[in-house]
């Protein structure tokens, strides 16, 4: 609990099975009240470390995708009663350690999201991003900013702090089961007016880490810049694209499994 309100950790699991347990060792328990894990039908021993722990599991029986392991996290989340929640990878990508700081700017009353940014500072190649995933962020962020309006510095990290009522209001069950869901959140939390902070987050790239290989990157890029588009006409008052209508599904706080 920070600042009087409960805290969930949420960690989207895929063949995490190296990486899980030094990842929830650097959690900080005495600001987190759960910690729960999604597991995304993975061929290793996730599910039995993350058991080990004593962590809450959800299994998926068979790969859905990233995007549809973040539904399955928020609306675990939703199911409890923490007031923030915080994504955390389990592939040690991103340090633990700045949860309590994410946890406190929405906390204090001043942001709905926090995102841990590899890009504000200089520790983004410093911590083994290839050149070409770091030209392609700078790029693709500085497209979404001019058509959406906005100002971050990357669109595309997966350390990300949300207030509860962001995740019950936002139509997250109408976005992409894949990796283009964390580009759908932040557009429809713009379109929605909620106020979204950015915190520096020095990154690590290491065989373990997870990571998408050329060509999944190179669609992702389109994909992004087709949702930044479908954003800008929206707020353009041109189009009404399916995940940001106003009739949209939201989760249901349990499983949203389809």
């Amino acid at each position: 609990m920070i600042g009087g309100l409960g805290v969930c950790v949420v960690m989207p699991a895929y063949n995490a099975a190296r990486t899980l347990e030094r990842t929830v060792g650097e959690i900080d328990r005495t600001v987190v009240d759960r910690i729960l894990v999604v597991d995304d039908a993975s061929s290793d021993a996730t599910v039995e470390i993350a058991c080990r722990l004593g962590l809450e599991l959800h299994v998926h029986p068979r790969n859905r995708g990233y995007g549809a392991n973040q539904k399955t996290c928020y609306a675990a989340a939703l199911a409890g009663g923490e007031e923030i929640v915080v994504m955390v990878h389990p592939d040690y990508q991103y340090t633990p350690r700045l949860l309590p700081a994410m946890a406190s700017m929405i906390a204090c009353g001043e942001y709905d999201v926090v995102l841990g940014s590899r890009i504000l500072g200089r520790g983004a190649l410093a911590g083994g991003m290839p050149l070409y995933k770091y030209v392609s962020n700078r790029f693709l962020t500085l497209v979404e900013n001019l058509l959406l309006g906005q100002k971050l510095s990357e669109y595309h990290t997966g350390y990300r702090a949300f207030r509860r009522e962001v995740l019950a209001q936002l139509p997250l069950a109408e976005n992409s089961d894949d990796f283009l869901f964390d580009n759908q959140i932040l557009v429809q939390a713009f379109a929605a007016g909620f106020r979204v902070g950015e915190l520096s987050c020095p990154t690590k790239y290491f065989p373990e880490a997870s990571s998408i290989d050329f060509s999944r990157s190179l669609r992702y890029g389109f994909g992004v810049l087709r949702v930044a588009a479908a954003g800008a006409l929206h707020r353009a008052g041109l189009a009404r694209p399916r995940f940001l209508a106003a009739d949209a599904r939201r989760l249901t706080p349990g499983d949203p499994s389809r």
